[in-house]
């Protein structure tokens, strides 16, 4: 056995048992920090210019897009992160084929169908979710501009084939990215709610989807 596939599992076994403790022991619900405020699509109707006004949404829906619950499990280098400093995953982990995971070491290994509280005090919540794993590569945009993501997410070849219905469903309705907004203990959510975010995403199509002007070098 590989030694980084032994340290993979003696990381798993070790957060699988704070897991299982903090089932078993830990409070059902804990305090969550303060959710950051997200602009309603409606408070952008001053913007007389559509494309302006699109680009303003995106920017504001960027925050989002661009806030550590989703840049962790959007990883251009195809391991995830952890934090709010976006530090790396440990036990040290890799998408796979998958995106679950190497094989014999899945994110089910440690991570359930649902946030798991904790006694601990660096991890105080398994994050989980049924669909629990990193976004597919076409869609890793850790580390870069919010104007190269925009230009990534609205193009189907660069996005997974999606059309922009089909974009706007997975932001608004997707289960996992609703995690989001509901990380467990320990976490900051991602700014406003899914249903602000579904909106602004949706007003922004509906502009022309104009991207911001990628920052000069």
């Amino acid at each position: 056995m590989r030694a980084a596939t032994v340290v993979m599992l003696a990381g798993a076994v070790a957060l699988a048992g704070a897991v299982v403790a903090g089932a078993q022991t830990a409070p059902e619900t804990a305090a969550k920090p303060a959710p950051v405020a997200l602009k309603t699509a409606a408070s952008f109707q001053s913007i007389k210019d559509p494309g302006a006004r699109s680009v303003a949404l995106f920017q504001e829906a960027g925050k989002v897009i661009q806030s550590p619950r989703c840049l962790n499990c959007h990883p251009v280098q195809r391991a995830p992160t952890q934090g709010d400093d976006l530090h790396p995953h440990n036990p040290p982990m890799v998408a796979g084929e998958s995106g679950h995971g190497p094989a014999g070491l899945a994110c089910f290994s440690c991570h359930t169908a649902k946030n798991v509280p904790t006694w601990g005090q660096d991890i105080k919540s398994i994050p989980g979710d049924p669909k629990w794993a990193l976004a597919p590569a076409e869609m890793a945009w850790q580390g870069k501009s919010l104007a190269q993501i925009c230009a990534q997410i609205k193009n189907p070849a660069t996005n997974g084939g999606k059309s922009m219905t089909e974009l706007h469903h997975h932001m608004a309705q997707d289960h996992l990215v609703g995690w989001a907004w509901n990380p467990g203990a320990g976490r900051v959510p991602a700014p406003g709610t899914q249903a602000q975010f579904g909106e602004l995403i949706k007003a922004w199509i509906d502009t022309g989807a104009k991207c911001p002007q990628s920052p000069k070098a």
